[in-house]
């Protein structure tokens, strides 16, 4: 594989290739080729101290969580409460009752709409109310706010996106006004790779009451998640991107908000009483926790939470903007190929997105395959922003933490096979 020196990222800003070795997949050969793997934006690979974690929860520990009082039910309830104390550290939570578990982050934040559908106010979104998204989402956190408009009547409005991919917020005094009830959007887009300005939809959301919704999903893996220092109401995740399994999600909240607001959801342990005329509920997190949680999964994002923080969120976050800096530059030399979103690795994340002349993305995602190399194709579950540059669909390559440079290189030099194969 080529490599032009001038361009590779110093070794410094690099994670230890060693790390690889922590991941079997990576050992896989795809059609006679190493598996080039460049597709974490669309689930991360897990290491072997998570699947290992799995494998001694299931074969000594199984059991449900909560009530039981003999030794594997209390030893499964600390592990998955203790996965609670490890996600609450991790992204810096003022307490450990402001996480709850969902299967994955579109759950999280149906969660949330669905909340704010049905509770009073001052909170209760209704048909005098608006709701405000980007352009630039996840159909996660674009289907629940159509439902929930469709529902309540309410208003739906969203920031456009610039030609070079990002958020337009030239009208924000008159997107986020004092009819907003709340705010929702994504803190780096799963399509363009777009950091978003979190500070400045924070400041005016809390200008006129609004509250505030980010959907992390593709920001928890990456770097260090702060939710404290985001200000936000609520903050999605998923744990199968951050090299936890899947079925497991977080939706934290402010504990003012989570006593206040109605759960969704009913069924056992959301409940703290029950009687045949009524019901009362249990405190947060375990009101928005209905029937038995994906327990074996939350000890596996727990284990991955582990992973993580002992490499180092900032370390990580470094290796990434050096992979990704490298990555652009090397794609933007390759002949006809247009990166859709920004073209720097400033305010960006791991993830770029392109069309390779009038090649379809199903094409040129059939023809890597054939040299091993993974990538996304389609329009990533984000159709609003393909339809805002008049394109169908994308090729995506997304990196991670065990992404290499010699990576980035297979990438191009497999571009290079697929011009040549369509002539």
């Amino acid at each position: 594989m080529t490599q032009l020196p001038g361009l590779l990222p110093t070794s410094g800003r690099l994670l230890d290739e060693a790390i690889r070795k922590d991941f079997p997949i990576l050992d896989r050969v795809i059609h006679g080729k190493k598996l080039v793997y460049l597709d974490s934006a669309a689930t991360s690979q897990k290491p072997r101290q998570v699947l290992d974690a799995l494998n001694e929860y299931y074969e000594q520990h199984n059991a449900n969580v909560h009530r039981g009082v003999y030794t594997i039910a209390e030893e499964a309830t600390a592990l998955y409460e203790g996965a609670r104390d490890k996600v609450a550290a991790f992204i810096n939570a003022p307490s450990r009752d402001e996480v709850i578990f969902t299967k994955n982050a579109s759950e999280s934040l149906n969660l949330v709409a669905n909340m704010l559908g049905w509770a009073d106010e001052p909170y209760r979104v209704d048909h005098e109310t608006e709701i405000v998204i980007t352009e630039m989402e996840h159909h996660s956190n674009i289907v629940p706010w159509q439902l929930l408009a469709q529902r309540t009547g309410a208003k739906l409005k969203w920031f456009g996106i610039t030609d070079d991919g990002r958020l337009d917020l030239s009208n924000i005094n008159e997107i986020i006004t004092e009819k907003t009830k709340i705010v929702s959007f994504v803190l780096v887009s799963n399509i363009l790779g777009t950091q978003n300005p979190v500070e400045a939809i924070v400041r005016r959301a809390q200008e006129v009451g609004a509250l505030v919704c980010v959907d992390a999903s593709q920001a928890a893996p990456h770097q260090v998640l702060d939710v404290q220092a985001l200000q936000a109401d609520f903050v999605a995740f998923t744990g199968h991107k951050m090299v936890g399994p899947t079925g497991i999600g977080v939706l934290w909240g402010r504990q003012e908000l989570l006593e206040d607001l109605p759960p969704f959801l009913g069924g056992g342990e959301m409940i703290e009483t029950v009687s045949m005329h009524s019901s009362t509920y249990a405190p947060a997190p375990h009101k928005f926790e209905a029937g038995t949680p994906p327990i074996a999964q939350a000890v596996g994002l727990g284990a991955a939470v582990d992973y993580l923080s002992a490499i180092g969120m900032d370390k990580i976050a470094e290796h990434e903007h050096a992979i990704t800096e490298y990555a652009v530059r090397r794609l933007l030399d390759v002949p006809d190929l247009r990166i859709i979103g920004p073209t720097t690795a400033e305010d960006r994340g791991a993830t770029i997105s392109f069309t390779l002349g009038d090649i379809h993305p199903h094409d040129v995602g059939q023809v890597l395959d054939e040299q091993g190399i993974a990538v996304r194709v389609g329009h990533h579950c984000a159709r609003p922003v393909c339809l805002r540059y008049g394109i169908p669909a994308t090729t995506r390559a997304s990196f991670y933490l065990y992404s290499t440079p010699a990576e980035v290189d297979a990438l191009v030099e497999g571009l290079e096979h697929v011009r040549n194969f369509f002539g």
